[in-house]
């Protein structure tokens, strides 16, 4: 009994909680979990807004590491993991013309989309910053408790419909800039007077778009994901006292 109790005692010293605040099986959870995660050493005397604060930390690391990675030449297409590739049927009619090296415009574009990607990332920056400034004190508690990317899970489960929102634009100028519009339009033109040709709708060029924002924004996050993986396991990327704290 007098185990338990100091137990007890000392998992609502580690999540800043009183005793009552939490079920008896939650707080031999989270005192198991803070120990396997950490060694037994992490966790303890944190008040909750330390551990938030920690969690957020990762995610910033992650996003300035992600941004790093991905938002440079060649970052998505270089990349065999997240490169960029063209979408639906034009990525069919892709395949099916580079059996006969008739690929070169379809390739283009492609190209074209990633570079799009390459560019939007590093403006977006700010919009997952301020994303991971909403991260409440109990979404780092229940991080804790997760896998090695639990963290970046959250961010993209919780954010991804606002920053798909707020990325677009971004990525709309991106492509501009790239010349990936411009090579789409010239695309559909030419194929209007080819007999038997694939013809895209209007709507075509939107899905387009949609589909370089959607995977531009998993890149990022499968990088962000690496990164808060990394953290949790080596005790070299803990380069703050705040990530020392939480999870060294």
């Amino acid at each position: 009994m007098t185990s338990l109790m100091t137990r007890r005692t000392l998992m609502a010293s580690a999540l800043g909680l009183g005793v009552t605040a939490c079920t008896t099986a939650d707080q031999e959870a989270l005192l198991g979990i803070l120990a396997e995660t950490t060694g037994g050493t992490s966790g303890v005397g944190l008040t909750q807004a330390e551990a938030a604060a920690g969690i957020r930390a990762a995610l910033n690391n992650g996003i300035g590491s992600a941004i790093s990675t991905v938002g440079r030449n060649g970052g998505y297409l270089n990349d065999g993991i997240i490169r960029i590739p063209l979408p639906g049927f034009l990525g069919e009619t892709q395949t099916t013309l580079a059996r006969f090296g008739l690929s070169g415009a379809l390739d283009n574009l492609q190209v074209q989309l990633n570079r799009g990607a390459e560019a939007a990332a590093p403006v977006a920056r700010d919009i997952f910053v301020q994303a991971v400034s909403s991260l409440s004190i109990q979404d780092a508690i229940g991080i804790v408790r997760g896998p090695s990317n639990a963290a970046t899970q959250y961010l993209q489960r919780t954010t991804t419909p606002r920053l798909t929102s707020l990325f677009r634009p971004i990525m709309v100028n991106a492509l501009q800039q790239a010349g990936a519009i411009q090579t789409y339009d010239n695309l559909v033109a030419s194929m209007r007077n080819i007999p038997l040709a694939p013809q895209y709708g209007a709507d075509a060029k939107d899905q387009l778009i949609d589909h370089g924002v959607s995977k531009g924004l998993d890149g990022v996050f499968y990088y962000i994901g690496q990164e808060e993986a990394a953290i949790r396991r080596d005790p070299v990327k803990r380069t703050s006292e705040i990530l020392r704290r939480v999870f060294g």
